[in-house]
């Protein structure tokens, strides 16, 4: 009986039985391809025009402000409305916004001839603002589509198709954009509506019912003061707030394309996409390996291991022990990933999901743009190399800062929560 639960209970594949989140996957695999080759079109095509590394971290920015100002919102609005309604509705409009970067992108284009890039970052600081509500409203969505006991193996399996979507789509995007930035945005596109026909095979959920009847500042505030109070939960997101504000080297990767490793369109894809390769291989191993025994050990040694690959990739000049490097920067952050999101999932009231999620957002998703904002900072006043060094050595400071203050962390065990 013992041996027949357990084989039960680590079934790598549990989750993919479920039809709907077969589709739900297939969602987000085509949209995660398309915003990853996104980012990568608007950063070689913004440099393309600047030639400045600090231009490159206020891409991140422009995103980040947005994207966090509306987080709280999205939140509330997505333990409000129906969440399937609301990923329809901001993926439309983030097909409207890639059309917009496809007409300035044409040689025909008035707009830029006549504003230069300042069209573009409008247009980016909308994306925050759909980004900020689909961050709220994907999570939350997935949570009602698989049963708790399969959190764990979807939360892996999210993570596997998210980051093997940008094994497919870096590449890509420096395939294509060899050929023209217009038409790398007309295949943007194309992915983002057969990510809106994908969601729609999957039925609408009904919310869950809220335990009371909150004023609209209340349920602003209540994601934050559901994870000020949930150590665990606070812990885990401020170790990646922190490791992913000093230890992201890729929004840095145009310039050490051009300056540093000399190399060009196609090259600079495959680098962009190492960190994803490496995740995908990670998750796979825990899909049948989970981490959740020792999670709280687990999260901090791959925080740092990040660190570490982060500071090597720093000091290489060469492309291969580089695209090494960045491949083990995103094995050891797919194991974070799969941790947290677990420990979110375990964690959080239905009828909170969209809120927390918003959080979460505030705290993983903004904190990649920041830290690019940060990389621009940095490279412009240390240079490029110094200032990724840094950065990976700041990741591992924090780690050891954690580990120290953060015990209950550290000695987690996720199959306690369970």
């Amino acid at each position: 009986m013992n041996s027949s639960h357990n084989q039960i209970k680590h079934d790598p594949f549990a989750a993919l039985r479920i039809k709907e989140f077969l589709f739900f996957l297939s969602t987000r695999f085509f949209l995660t391809l398309a915003i990853q080759m996104q980012g990568v079109i608007v950063g070689w095509q913004i440099y393309k025009y600047t030639k400045d590394v600090l231009t490159l971290g206020l891409i991140g920015l422009t995103e980040a402000i947005p994207f966090i100002i509306v987080s709280l919102f999205s939140g509330h609005v997505a333990d409000t409305f129906n969440r399937k309604f609301i990923i329809v509705l901001f993926t439309s409009l983030l097909t409207i916004c890639t059309a917009a970067l496809l007409y300035f992108s044409l040689d025909t284009s008035t707009i830029i001839k006549t504003y230069g890039i300042g069209p573009i970052f409008i247009v980016i600081g909308g994306i925050g603002v759909i980004r900020g509500f689909l961050a709220a409203a994907f999570p939350s969505f997935m949570s009602q589509i698989v049963p708790r006991e399969l959190y764990t193996n979807a939360s892996t399996w999210n993570s596997t198709i998210w980051h093997t979507a940008s094994v497919i789509g870096l590449p890509m995007a420096g395939f294509i954009c060899a050929i023209s930035f217009s038409t790398a945005y007309q295949v943007n596109i194309i992915l983002i509506i057969i990510a809106v026909l994908s969601l729609l095979f999957i039925a609408s959920k009904p919310l869950p019912k809220k335990e009371k009847i909150e004023t609209l500042m209340e349920s602003l505030t209540a994601g934050i003061k559901f994870v000020a109070g949930h150590q665990l939960i606070l812990g885990a997101l401020s170790l990646d707030l922190f490791a992913v504000l000093f230890g992201g080297a890729v929004a840095m990767l145009p310039a050490f394309a051009d300056k540093i490793l000399h190399i060009g369109f196609i090259e600079l894809g495959f680098l962009s996409a190492a960190p994803a390769i490496g995740a995908v291989i990670m998750a796979l191993i825990i899909a049948y390996i989970p981490p959740t025994k020792n999670a709280g050990r687990n999260l901090l040694v791959s925080v740092a291991g990040f660190g570490i690959a982060t500071i090597l990739f720093g000091i290489s000049t060469n492309f291969y022990l580089s695209l090494f490097f960045l491949f083990l920067t995103g094995a050891f952050d797919s194991v974070s990933v799969v941790l947290r999101q677990t420990i979110l999932q375990l964690s959080t009231p239905d009828d909170m999901r969209g809120r927390v999620s918003a959080v979460n957002s505030i705290f993983i998703g903004s904190s990649n743009e920041i830290g690019a904002f940060e990389s621009g900072v940095t490279a412009r006043a240390m240079g490029l190399k110094a200032s990724v060094v840094f950065g990976g050595t700041m990741t591992i400071l924090i780690v050891a800062a954690t580990a120290k203050i953060a015990p209950k962390l550290r000695k987690l065990n996720l199959d306690s929560i369970k």
